[in-house]
């Protein structure tokens, strides 16, 4: 048989074999998955076979697409993303936004066989009633919406022969073959680990406005729609196989391979991983109140000593989100320890998530619970609550980031300071073999937990309402992440911890398995606290807002009597003479003047606290919206110190160091300050010193 012969006989059984696959889904109602409760709109479901050549690094497959029109608009195109054509060459869009961020794995050393493409062998529209199928691949053109970069192979569309009305539904054949990358962008291979994500020719969202549809780039992630997927791999026979679902069929084809059958409904995408190294393990969350969940840990074998760490904390993350928002509805979560070097750690993907941790890994340093408990909780903000990464993806990373703080919080005693040692050269900073805890130094929610840091260096960098893919190549995770997590937690504060769990389970209720925008949250949380919270989104979200409060200056002094006084029924003056009750003290009136400025463009309502020396206190709410207001109080102690926010409330402040001010500064305490800090570090060095003795 001939080449084309035998590529010919190939196409004819995937396309066979996707056929199959879909008739035996309909005819038997499908996987389990399938049967279950609806809880998405499932229209856009997916039917796939595939083939590994783990050889050669490649996959050839085939797919059945059936989508539904849900919206009240026709539409007389269809619009794909080619993932994996990013790595195609140095042209395309997100490789010149990596050389731009200066982030890319490998730098300029890529070689020939790392990079990847995807091919596109054939599409068909289907025929209804025993019509013949329409050949779209010749309508088929690249889109640049975004850049213009004519050289992008990420985002194609297709014209269709007829529109396709609200409504209606249409399925599209298509066959691909792909090669697999060396691992970019937390997919593709290293020796014999795959890991395969955004692998297909996946539909764009289609929503009232029309297709929304943006090319890859290297500071965004993705947006799909939902839908019931059935997926069957072939793979080299005895490697341990996950995917997004559960296993509903296994083969042997008696050739040294194996086949694998997977299924999940209401899900957005599916991923997969194989390798000949896993550990699988198994475990069980049960929790009063929770739907059980089954736990499953592809782990690598010299990780083995922290399986029970990986399945602590991901309990805890489907406990307190699930406790806090709502229970996670899938019977089954897959958690995967990624190859050393893989460069595919910390990422999530429906029922399914890669952690990420190191040899050395003492419990206090943060992985691989802060990993874990990171990429588990996105089953609820982004898998459950499916918001468009492209344009908002404060929407997933922010609120989820905020929340994990608060599982490490609450689930685990304390986390402290710790640093890598032995940096291999060539690695990135921090990223040494031997990890030391300073147990002296502990970690806060408010400051680590939130990534306070990154906020503070990004505050006006960009406009957070600003699509993400726009953002500047050093500020995307400093706003998506660590300035939607200061600004929840400041929320937090300023409504309390209940209000705040209210308004994200309100949210995370209405709009699960839907696609919620910007403005569903600002409603939502508005509607819960019961008071208009949208001048505060104005600041953080839609403007560039910085805050910044302080004690500008401070006054007390005994108040003399001197004019005009009334004394048995006379006038008296006074001329600096001191009244029978002051003589001491104990008698004498204090008048204290405080003045307190707003240095920031953004505005807070904060409490100003005046603190006596006689332990007396007084309290002020200012509403922080001019630029300074006086503070006076008569009374008969001596004004110790003003403070403003002293409880911290504002979180956003991006100087905590001018928030309070003493009458009289302390002369011991510069001194006291200084010397703990050259203490410590002198510490820090003998400790160094004894490692080598």
């Amino acid at each position: 048989m001939g080449v084309v012969e035998a590529l010919g006989v190939a196409r004819a059984t995937r396309r066979l074999a996707v056929c199959v696959l879909l008739g035996a889904s309909m005819a038997s109602g499908g996987a389990a998955a399938i049967s279950e409760a609806v809880l998405s709109p499932r229209n856009a479901s997916y039917t796939i076979s595939v083939e590994l050549d783990a050889a050669e690094k490649r996959l050839e497959g085939s797919l059945l697409l059936e989508w539904r029109n849900i919206q009240d608009l026709p539409t007389d195109e269809l619009r794909f993303h080619l993932y994996w054509n990013a790595w195609r060459n140095n042209r395309s869009s997100w490789m010149r936004e990596d050389r731009y961020r200066g982030r890319s794995d490998r730098g300029e050393k890529i070689l020939a066989e790392d990079w990847s493409s995807s091919d596109l062998e054939s599409i068909r529209l289907l025929g209804v009633d025993d019509q013949p199928a329409t050949d779209l691949l010749p309508t088929l053109s690249y889109l640049w919406p975004d850049d213009g970069n004519i050289d992008d192979r990420t985002l194609f569309k297709v014209d269709l022969p007829a529109a396709v009305e609200p409504g209606e539904t249409i399925r599209v054949e298509i066959e691909w073959t792909a090669r697999i990358p060396r691992t970019f962008a937390r997919t593709g291979y290293r020796g014999d680990y795959f890991f395969l994500a955004h692998w297909f020719p996946k539909l764009a969202v289609f929503e009232k406005e029309g297709w929304r549809a943006h090319q890859y780039h290297a500071a965004t992630e993705y947006y799909s729609d939902y839908g019931v997927y059935d997926v069957s791999m072939k793979v080299p026979a005895g490697w341990v196989l996950g995917a997004t679902g559960r296993e509903v069929e296994r083969r042997d084809n008696g050739d040294g391979s194996e086949t694998h059958r997977y299924s999940q409904a209401d899900v957005h995408a599916f991923t997969w991983t194989v390798s000949p190294e896993y550990l699988e393990l198994q475990d069980r969350f049960e929790e009063p109140g929770l739907p059980p969940v089954e736990l499953r840990l592809l782990l690598q074998p010299e990780h083995r000593r922290q399986a029970e760490r990986h399945f602590a904390a991901t309990k805890a993350a489907l406990k307190y989100y699930g406790s806090w928002y709502g229970p996670y509805p899938y019977p089954q979560l897959t958690v995967v320890d990624p190859a050393f070097g893989s460069g595919a750690g910390g990422m999530e993907y429906p029922t399914l998530f890669t952690s990420g941790t190191r040899l050395f890994n003492p419990l206090g340093a943060g992985r691989p619970e802060g990993v874990t408990i990171h990429e588990a909780g996105h089953q609820f903000w982004y898998g459950i609550v499916g918001n468009n990464e492209f344009e908002h993806a404060w929407l997933d990373e922010g609120l989820n980031s905020f929340t994990d703080a608060r599982v490490l919080e609450a689930a685990y005693d304390e986390w402290v300071y710790s640093k890598r040692y032995f940096t291999p050269p060539g690695t990135e900073a921090g990223q040494g073999f031997f990890p030391f805890l300073f147990r002296d130094i502990r970690l806060t929610r408010e400051v680590d937990g939130n990534g306070l840091d990154r906020y503070r260096r990004t505050a006006i960098s960009d406009v957070q309402s600003m699509p993400t893919w726009r953002y500047h190549p050093e500020t995307a995770s400093g706003i998506s992440y660590s300035k939607t997590a200061t600004w929840l937690h400041t929320l937090e504060r300023h409504l309390g911890w209940d209000t705040l769990r209210r308004i994200l389970s309100t949210f995370f209720e209405r709009f699960s398995f839907a696609h919620p925008k910007p403005e569903d949250f600002y409603a939502v949380a508005s509607e819960v606290a019961g008071e208009d919270l949208y001048r505060f989104f104005d600041q953080v979200v839609r403007q560039a807002r910085t805050f910044d409060y302080a004690i500008d200056s401070v006054k007390s002094e005994r108040q003399k009597a001197e004019g005009w006084f009334e004394a048995d029924g006379e006038l008296v003056l006074r001329e600096e003479e001191q009244s029978p009750d002051e003589s001491s003290e104990e008698g004498a009136e204090y008048h204290t003047e405080v003045v307190v400025r707003r240095l920031g463009s953004g505005t807070f309502p904060l409490d100003v606290l005046l603190v006596f020396e006689d332990g007396s206190e007084v309290r002020r709410t200012w509403d922080g919206r001019y630029r300074w207001k006086r503070i006076a109080h008569d009374g008969p102690s001596k004004l110790e110190y003003a403070v403003v926010d002293p409880e911290r409330t504002l979180l956003l402040d991006e100087n905590y160091t001018n928030n309070s001010r003493f009458l009289e500064p302390g002369d011991r305490w510069p001194a006291t300050k200084w010397a703990g800090k050259w203490l410590m570090w002198f510490q820090n060095l003998l400790m160094s010193f004894a490692y080598f003795v």
